[in-house]
């Protein structure tokens, strides 16, 4: 069997530990393997798409970034094409993609990406290309699988650095507001928040109001330590009017994108508590980096599982972690929903009965 690997969306801690464990698993059984570089671009350009073999994958597992490089405008199904005049037009080149994977006697492609990835690999698997997906997420909001790797780093990365805002904020007695990725769901914000002990977490699940956010800081500064720590998720809604914070993409046909919720914030906290606030955006950063252990012992199980649905013939699955196991998910089923921080978890409950504030 001949396998071809490609890894889409934005990047996570973890992705070139699922390639490696791939690689070498193919390997065992005899099994070629190539790589295509950037999601699906590869496939139109020259030079990419590469052999992969031991020697290729060989000391990856503790590097962050992807070998194969990403991205996350790529969708064959919407795909931008540059006239000689400049003139930009997008077309669905999901057909060349299956004769492309045909010329290179391709027998199963391995996907990895998050919800966007998965959707085109689902969508290309009903156009009857064999395919094997693996979920990665570092927002951890994927439905089918209980956790995706790449989520533990970020959470550590960001706990990281709100530990260190804790005695610049104590030292100018200020209330810091720190913008943390999540755009539907508010995983990063709930754990890093919780453990780096903030005074109020902010997420898309729970519509805050800035005022009884206020009260509660106010209340803080009353009983003793003279600053906060306020966690806002990117995506995080305020209960008047409903609708997440957008900057605008400067780039020619760029959409809007989530953003300047943490400003906003401060700005509404300092009017309301006459408290200096800054924001902080933690941004790519939590992209970025090796992958703690808990997500490399993930990824080498999520790379080696995909090869053994391969080799069962299982086409059109996801693997997905249902502790202590990693199964098998239909692609269609997983990318169906999107999980959100339900009002029952356990991190959350145990966050409220510490003190901790959602703004509700």
């Amino acid at each position: 069997m001949r396998i071809a690997i490609n890894t889409g969306g934005g990047d996570a801690p973890g992705l070139n530990a699922v390639v490696r464990a791939a690689v070498l698993a193919a390997e065992r059984r005899g099994w070629e393997v190539v790589g295509i570089r950037r999601g699906y671009d590869g496939l139109f350009h020259p030079g990419g798409v590469v052999p992969l073999d031991g020697a290729a994958v060989r000391g990856v597992t503790h590097l962050g970034g992807t070998m194969l490089g990403t991205t996350n405008r790529g969708s064959p199904f919407s795909f931008a094409v540059t006239d000689p005049d400049g003139t930009v037009r997008v077309v669905d080149r999901s057909d060349e993609v299956l004769e492309r994977m045909r010329s290179l006697r391709v027998d199963c492609l391995v996907a990895v990406g998050g919800d966007g990835t998965l959707r085109i690999a689902s969508e290309l698997a009903a156009k009857g290309l064999r395919v094997i997906g693996v979920p990665k997420t570092i927002d951890n909001d994927l439905e089918a699988t209980s956790v995706t790797f790449g989520f533990h780093t970020a959470v550590q990365t960001a706990t990281d650095a709100i530990d260190k805002l804790h005695s610049t904020a104590a030292a100018h007695q200020r209330i810091m507001v720190v913008e943390l990725m999540g755009r539907h769901a508010g995983w990063i914000a709930l754990f890093a928040g919780f453990a780096s002990t903030a005074e109020a977490i902010l997420i898309p699940e729970i519509p805050f109001d800035i005022e009884k956010v206020a009260r509660h800081i106010r209340r803080r500064y009353d009983e003793g330590p003279e600053f906060a720590i306020v966690v806002v998720a990117e995506g995080a809604i305020p209960a008047k009017g409903r609708k997440p914070s957008y900057l605008d993409d400067p780039r020619p046909g760029g959409s809007k994108r989530l953003g300047g919720v943490a400003k906003r914030v401060a700005r509404h906290l300092e009017e309301l508590t006459g408290r200096e606030s800054r924001s902080l955006v933690l941004g790519h950063l939590q992209r970025g980096g090796r992958p703690i252990a808990f997500d490399r012992l993930l990824s080498l199980r999520f790379g080696s599982a995909a090869v053994d649905l391969a080799a069962e013939g299982r086409f059109g699955c996801m693997v997905a972690l249902d502790p202590p196991v990693v199964k098998a998910v239909p692609l269609s089923e997983a990318v169906a929903r999107i999980k959100m921080v339900p009002p029952d978890h356990e991190v959350l409950v145990a966050a409220r009965r510490l003190g901790i504030a959602f703004g509700d």
